[in-house]
């Protein structure tokens, strides 16, 4: 096997491996952590001593990933479209 059929097989797979983990994740666990947060909630305010709730989660922590973003659009659009 010529060495350049071998890598480019070898950048298909580790493409096609990761894709599928990846949408295996956003069907598994369609929810991730708030990257500002961390999954805490709340942020310190800038002026005192209190805190508010995460304005990007609004306060759940979780935040809904972009590839169940782009299923959900699929989904409702090919549903939208044969109604």
């Amino acid at each position: 096997m010529d060495p350049v059929t071998f890598l480019a097989i070898a950048a298909v797979t580790i493409v096609a491996i990761v894709t599928f983990r990846y949408v295996m994740a956003c069907w598994i666990r369609p929810f991730a952590t708030c990257q500002k947060c961390h999954g805490k909630r709340y942020l310190p305010n800038r002026i005192g001593r209190g805190t508010h709730d995460c304005r990007r989660c609004n306060g759940t922590g979780l935040r809904l990933r972009w590839g169940r973003h782009a299923y959900n659009f699929a989904r409702r659009l090919h549903n939208d479209g044969t109604r």
